[in-house]
């Protein structure tokens, strides 16, 4: 049997192109690899946007509808929506009661947030709980690894720990303890040179037409010391050009772009109209143009259908847990 993986986006708006290549590319290529639960992850949302939810569904489906477009195929990997499982909360309830408190006060992921979210109320019992629905999201299906960025290992950490003290406790291991499978991926910034984030409005979503795309385009910062035609650019420290070096296919088509702008001959304006062209072709192309054979009632089949494949497995997990803890004869 293949191993598992689980992984997860929260729907919280359209999907982006740092979405593209920190999570599609490399769900693509472990689906042929690994027995691949793909989760919209719309309990882990509402713990953020609980006092304006109610875009979450519709975001889901939209997200869905991004994944299946660019290759996510449900033949292959299951598809579902956290929430139409109801033991994903089951076993965090458990992992809740084992999990001590000042294991969660000093996850860095936590503090981060308190400290940088000004426009919501984070200090929740459900936002302190993250990690503990986390693990058992993971744990649940009994995943072998998960796909993280470094910046995500302490989270999986967490994981780990909460189910070496599961089976501290109950002196049995029903759990594997997930490995991480690093990813790697272009880093892409967003319009404003900062990380590309919907909270940050910097984002050109996988959805944008052409006409959305070049204002967004239009509007990314470029070298500050080429300020006209004729004025030797600097295309090492530019974001523009680093968003070329990804899209523009040619190695060739790349270098002359680099010369023109240090010689001054290609200005920032041109530069960027070439930029746009190339992105609304390539999300066209590798997109855009399969999302109109996603209907919204096909999405939805394919996230029930999901749902009932998550479930199976996630019974006889909840069904051992239980038994474990007492609750089952």
């Amino acid at each position: 049997m293949k191993n598992k993986i689980l992984s997860g986006m929260r729907p919280t708006g359209p999907l982006h192109l740092g979405h593209l290549f920190g999570v599609l590319d490399n769900w693509v290529v472990l689906q042929k690899e690994y027995k691949c639960f793909f989760m919209v992850a719309d309990w882990h949302a509402y713990m953020g946007e609980y006092a304006s939810p109610l875009m979450m569904k519709d975001y889901g489906i939209d997200n869905v509808t991004d994944w299946l477009s660019y290759g996510i195929d449900p033949q292959k990997s299951v598809i579902f929506r956290q929430s139409d499982v109801p033991e994903h909360l089951e076993l965090a309830m458990a992992f809740s009661c084992i999990t001590p408190l000042s294991w969660l006060e000093r996850c860095p992921t936590y503090k981060e947030q308190l400290r940088e979210t000004t426009t919501r109320d984070l200090t929740t019992y459900g936002f302190l709980g993250y990690p503990v629905l986390q693990a058992a999201d993971i744990l649940l299906y009994k995943a072998d690894a998960v796909p993280v960025g470094e910046d995500q290992l302490p989270h999986l950490e967490l994981t780990r720990e909460i189910a070496r003290r599961f089976h501290d406790i109950y002196k049995n291991e029903i759990f594997p303890l997930p490995k991480p499978l690093l990813t790697t991926a272009p880093k892409i910034l967003g319009t404003d040179n900062r990380k590309m984030s919907k909270s940050y409005g910097n984002y050109i979503a996988l959805s944008d037409g052409p006409d959305v795309i070049r204002k967004k385009v239009t509007s990314m910062i470029t070298d500050p010391a080429k300020i006209k035609l004729g004025d030797a650019g600097h295309p090492d420290i530019c974001n523009v050009y680093t968003y070329h070096k990804i899209f523009s296919k040619e190695s060739k088509a790349v270098e002359n772009i680099y010369n023109e702008c240090t010689s001054g001959k290609l200005g920032c304006v041109q530069c960027k109209k070439m930029l746009a062209d190339i992105l609304a072709e390539f999300l066209k192309k590798n997109i855009q143009d399969k999302r109109k054979e996603c209907t919204k009632e096909k999405v939805e089949k394919i996230l029930q259908d999901g749902a009932s494949q998550a479930k199976e497995v996630a019974a006889v997990t909840i069904r051992e847990v239980k038994k474990l803890a007492g609750l089952l004869a």
